[in-house]
């Protein structure tokens, strides 16, 4: 009985044995959905408003590849759609982002990796907007590109050796300045999410045994 209770726990909390060192790669997956809160402020010739906080879906494969033991440094692509609707008007945002990114795992004797990281690129962001007001209809579409920035942090849970279970926030940034009709336009999105997702560690070569 003492036997089966110490393989259960060996199990549990044993050794992750994860490939996180120098050579080996990581491919990622997260996803947000329904936690993502987005605070939106556009900024008119001095004056600002504050637009909707909307949830959001969101999708970012990442790639890495261990420069040294526990830091991997990739690609992550970003992918967020969101749909509001707000006294009367009905808006859809579409973002994409490719962002290099640096991330250290804590890798200890336990199954449980803790991970910190960030990262800053370019991103691409499409509104398409619909109001209607006493009975009139207007549309709009415009698209807007700019310098996006990120941090994330979390946990990976070893289920196995090479594939982990991630659970994390991340906190997300994009800003643009464009001028239109003479006038001074800045748009600041920032986004807080908690996401899940996969990893996925790939084992260098192993090197030559000795003869």
């Amino acid at each position: 009985m003492k036997k089966l209770l110490l393989a259960g726990a060996v199990a549990l909390f044993g050794l992750s044995n994860a490939q996180m060192t120098k050579g080996d790669w990581v491919i990622s997956g997260n996803t947000g959905f329904g936690f993502n809160n987005v605070n939106t402020t556009v900024k008119v010739g001095g004056q600002s408003a504050d637009g909707p906080k909307v949830s959001t879906f969101s999708v970012t494969p990442s790639v890495g590849y261990f420069v040294i033991d526990k830091l991997a440094v990739g690609i992550d692509l970003g992918l967020t759609s969101a749909t509001t609707k707000y006294e009367g008007a009905k808006a859809t945002t579409t973002s994409f982002s490719v962002m290099p990114t640096a991330t250290y795992y804590f890798a200890n004797d336990s199954k449980f990796v803790p991970f910190l990281g960030a990262g800053i690129g370019y991103a691409s962001v499409k509104n398409k907007g619909e109001i209607n007001v006493m009975g009139l209809s207007t549309s709009d579409d415009n698209t807007t590109d700019g310098l996006a920035w990120k941090v994330k942090g979390g946990v990976t849970y070893m289920a196995t050796q090479s594939l982990g279970i991630n659970l994390g926030v991340s906190y997300d940034q994009f800003s643009n300045k464009e001028t239109i009709m003479n006038t001074d336009v800045k748009t600041n999105v920032k986004t807080f999410g908690v996401n899940v997702g996969f990893s996925y560690f790939i084992k260098a070569k192993a090197q030559k045994s000795d003869k």
